[in-house]
C-alpha cells in the first residue's frame, strides 16, 4: 500500500504540474522542462545512437524513459514513506524543486513563472502522499476485540482504498483538463495557420522534368510528401506560434539599419519557389533524414542587404549569422554562404501548403548545401550577426563543426537489405546528393568487381537530390551491391568511413542480398 501510495501521489503531482503548465506554458511542464535539459546535456554520440535505434520516435522514447524514472522513484518514496512520513513528503518536494530548477533554466525560459507547474504539482503530491500515508500508519482499537481490531483495521483499510481512487479520479481529471487547455491555447496557432492563403510566388520553380523520377518500385519519391518528411530537433513540445503576432528581429554586427519584420511583411515581398534537398547531419550513411521539397518563402539575402548587411567578401564585418528559434535553439550560419546567390530562404510553405508545425511553421530558415544544424532553423524568431570567434551555437558547443558543407552521398532505395531477388535483371536504383553542387555520375559496383555507370534521372536543380539506376543481371548467391557519387566539382564519394560527428558521415551504402 506504501507503493501505491508513493505512484498515486506522483501521478498527482504530474497531473496537476501539467494543468499549470497549460496555464503557464506547456514548455514549462515537469517532464518537458527534464526532459528538454536531459537533450541539452546529451553528450552527442548518446544523441546520435538515439536518432539511430529509435528515429523521429526518439523524443516518445526519452519522456517515456522520464516517466519511467520518475515511478521507480515514486516506488521507493512510497515503500519508505510508512517508517518516514515527513521525508516521503519531502522527497516529492525535491523532485518539484529539479523540475522547477530545469525550467527555469531552459533557453526558452519566460522567467520565474515557469516554476510554478513544477512547484504546484510537487506540493500538491507531497499533501496526497502524507494523508495517504497517514491513513496506513492508523492505529487500530487497542480496546476491542480480535474481531472488532480486525473490523477497524478493515475501516482503515476501506479508508485508503477511498482516498487513493479520489485522489487517482483527480488526478485523471487534471491531467485531461490540462491537455485540453493546452490544445485550446494552440487554437489560436491552429486558425492562424488554417487562414492563411500563400501568395502565387513572383519566381516561381520551374516544373519537375519528366524524367527526374525512376520508374523503379521502391525509390523514394521524388519530391517527399509532408507527412514523410524527416524531422530532426530538439523540441518535446512542438511550438505552436500564431502567426498574426509572429515578428522577426534582425540586428548585431554590421546591421546598419535594425528590422522587425511581421509575416504579412514578408508575404507582401516577392516570393520565390524552388525545390530543396534538406540532410540532417546525423543521417548515417544509406540512412533516411534526407528529403526534398518545393519551399516557397523570401530570399534572406535581400533581407539582410535592406538591413546594410555585407557579405565577409566585400568588406563586412559579421561572418556569422545566429538564428534563434522560439524554443531557444541557436543556429550558426556562414554570411558569406547565404549571401552569394544560392537561394537561402525564409521559408513560409512547403509543397504548396502554409508550413506544418513540426517543420516551423509560420518561418523557418533553411540553406541549399548545408547541414541542417547549421541552417535550418524551425520556427526563426531572431537573427544576430555576428563572428565564429565571438559567439558558438547550440550544437558546436557540444562538439559539431562550425561549418559545415554537404558531403556527397548516394543511397540505395531497391533492393532492400537481405532482400531475395530472382536471378535475371534486377534493377538496383535509389538517390544521390550534392546540394549546391549537383550529381554528375552514379556508379555501381558488384562484390569487389569493377564499377559500372547507372542511368541518371532528369536533373531538377543542383539544389536538389538525383535518381539512378542499373540494370543488375544478377546470379544465384550472396552479393554485396555498393553505390558511389560523384559530384559536379569531380569530387568522388569517399570509400573512408566516418562517424556523423563532428561534420557528417562519410563511407559508400552498401546493401547483401542473396539472389535465388
Amino acid at each position: 500500500m506504501g507503493a501505491v501510495s508513493g505512484l498515486v501521489a506522483c501521478g498527482a503531482a504530474l497531473a496537476v504540474a501539467e494543468l499549470v503548465s497549460a496555464w503557464v506554458r506547456p514548455q514549462a511542464g515537469p517532464v518537458v522542462a527534464v526532459g528538454g535539459a536531459a537533450v541539452d546535456r546529451t553528450p552527442a554520440a548518446v544523441k546520435d545512437w538515439a536518432i539511430r535505434h529509435f528515429g523521429t520516435n526518439d523524443k516518445l522514447v526519452l519522456q517515456l524513459g522520464i516517466l519511467a524514472v520518475l515511478a521507480l522513484f515514486a516506488l521507493v518514496l512510497g515503500v519508505s514513506a510508512p517508517r518516514y512520513r515527513r521525508a516521503g513528503a519531502a522527497g516529492v518536494l525535491l523532485l518539484g524543486v529539479v523540475g522547477a530548477v530545469a525550467a527555469t533554466g531552459r533557453p526558452d525560459s519566460s522567467g520565474p513563472a515557469d516554476a510554478l507547474p513544477s512547484l504546484a504539482g510537487a506540493l500538491v503530491g507531497a499533501l496526497v502522499l502524507y494523508v495517504l500515508i497517514g491513513l496506513l500508519r492508523r492505529p487500530a482499537n487497542t480496546g476491542a476485540t480480535r474481531e472488532g481490531s480486525a473490523s477497524a483495521r478493515d475501516w482503515d483499510r476501506r479508508q485508503f482504498v477511498i482516498a487513493a481512487s479520489a485522489a487517482a479520479a483527480a488526478s485523471a481529471g487534471a491531467g485531461a483538463l490540462g491537455r485540453s487547455l493546452s490544445t485550446a491555447r494552440g487554437s489560436s496557432a491552429a486558425a492562424s495557420r488554417k487562414s492563411l492563403v500563400l501568395p502565387a510566388p513572383g519566381s516561381p520553380a520551374a516544373p519537375v522534368p519528366k524524367g527526374a523520377q525512376v520508374r523503379v518500385a521502391g525509390v523514394s519519391p521524388f519530391i517527399t510528401p509532408n507527412g514523410a518528411f524527416y524531422r530532426v530537433d530538439t523540441a518535446l513540445v512542438v511550438p505552436k506560434v500564431d502567426a498574426s503576432v509572429w515578428r522577426l528581429r534582425i540586428h548585431g554586427r554590421g546591421v546598419r539599419r535594425p528590422m522587425t519584420v511581421s509575416l504579412d511583411d514578408l508575404l507582401r515581398r516577392e516570393l520565390v519557389e524552388r525545390d530543396i534537398t534538406l540532410t540532417c547531419v546525423s543521417n548515417e550513411v544509406g540512412g533516411p533524414y534526407v528529403g526534398n521539397a518545393r519551399w516557397i518563402g523570401v530570399r534572406l539575402a535581400d533581407l539582410l542587404a535592406e538591413a546594410g548587411v555585407k557579405a565577409p567578401s566585400r568588406g563586412g564585418t559579421a561572418d556569422q549569422l545566429v538564428a534563434r528559434s522560439v524554443d531557444g535553439m541557436t543556429i550558426g550560419t556562414p554570411v558569406e554562404d547565404v549571401m552569394d546567390g544560392r537561394d537561402a530562404l525564409l521559408a513560409v510553405g512547403m509543397n504548396g501548403q502554409p508550413l506544418p508545425f513540426e517543420h516551423g511553421f509560420p518561418v523557418r530558415m533553411l540553406v541549399p548545401g548545408l547541414y541542417g544544424y547549421v541552417s535550418a532553423c524551425k520556427w526563426i524568431t531572431d537573427i544576430e550577426l555576428t563572428t565564429f570567434d565571438a559567439y558558438d551555437s547550440y550544437w558546436v558547443k557540444r562538439g559539431w563543426a562550425r561549418k559545415a558543407p554537404i558531403k556527397t552521398q548516394s543511397r540505395i532505395d531497391t533492393p532492400k537489405p537481405l532482400a531475395r531477388p530472382g536471378a535475371g535483371t534486377v534493377m538496383v536504383a535509389g538517390v544521390a546528393w550534392a546540394q549546391h553542387r549537383g550529381i554528375d555520375k552514379v556508379e555501381v559496383r558488384v562484390d569487389d568487381g569493377p564499377w559500372h555507370e547507372a542511368t541518371l534521372a532528369a536533373e531538377d536543380t543542383r539544389d536538389t537530390w538525383r535518381q539512378w539506376s542499373f540494370p543488375w543481371q544478377a546470379t544465384k548467391g550472396g552479393h554485396t551491391l555498393t553505390v558511389r557519387a560523384t559530384d559536379r566539382t569531380g569530387r568522388v564519394q569517399t570509400g573512408r568511413r566516418t562517424r556523423t560527428i563532428p561534420d557528417g558521415a562519410g563511407g559508400r551504402h552498401s546493401v547483401v542480398v542473396t539472389v535465388e
